[in-house]
């Protein structure tokens, strides 16, 4: 049976999120996936809300638009709750992940009556722990792996390893804290 796993992200521009969906999807391929990963953003500018989309399946994708009705969602700043239906088309199947500091029962009257899994991590306290800046998107990448299980947790950080060094050559120690990020963000996601 094949496995195929489609993925929304909201977050504003310069959050990384589309950056987030890409290095995903160049994760997944690398471990022999088949991979789709793009933004749809208009002339937005800084702090305006974007979305970015995943598909990760291990059979040929045919389908080439925006995700409609994804297994789960991403949520890089929690601000959007109010601002965007971001449990439109949400499977219930499936997941909601949301950066945040409050409790998921602070955070379901926001989520418009959703019944799935919803899912927590305060990616800003992983970033400045293992980054020394707010970059929510590494903490937010390891995390949807674990909970969407796209692949295992070793073979995850050794890709993400080689891409950062590819990324990162000259700077080591930015290798090193989103390495960090990522290991933290596989064990606080709840």
């Amino acid at each position: 049976m094949s496995k195929h796993t489609e993925i929304r992200w909201h977050g504003r521009g310069g959050q990384g999120a589309k950056t987030a969906a890409l290095l995903l999807a160049d994760v997944a391929f690398q471990t022999g996936m088949y991979v789709q990963g793009f933004p749809e953003y208009g002339p937005e500018r800084m702090g305006a809300p974007i979305t970015a989309y995943n598909r990760i399946s291990d059979t040929a994708i045919r389908a080439h638009s925006n995700i409609y009705d994804p297994q789960y969602v991403v949520v890089v700043d929690e601000s959007l709750l109010e601002a965007v239906d971001v449990t439109s088309g949400l499977k219930e199947d499936g997941a909601i992940l949301i950066n945040t500091e409050h409790t998921k029962e602070e955070i379901m009257p926001h989520l418009k009556g959703y019944k799935g899994k919803v899912y927590t991590i305060d990616a800003k306290k992983i970033s400045i722990a293992a980054l020394g800046k707010y970059f929510p998107n590494t903490p937010l990448l390891a995390a949807i792996v674990k909970v969407a299980g796209i692949m295992d947790k070793d073979t995850f950080l050794r890709e993400m390893k080689a891409s950062f060094h590819h990324k990162f050559a000259n700077k080591p120690e930015v290798i090193d804290g989103n390495i960090k990020a990522l290991r933290m963000a596989f064990e606080e996601v709840c």
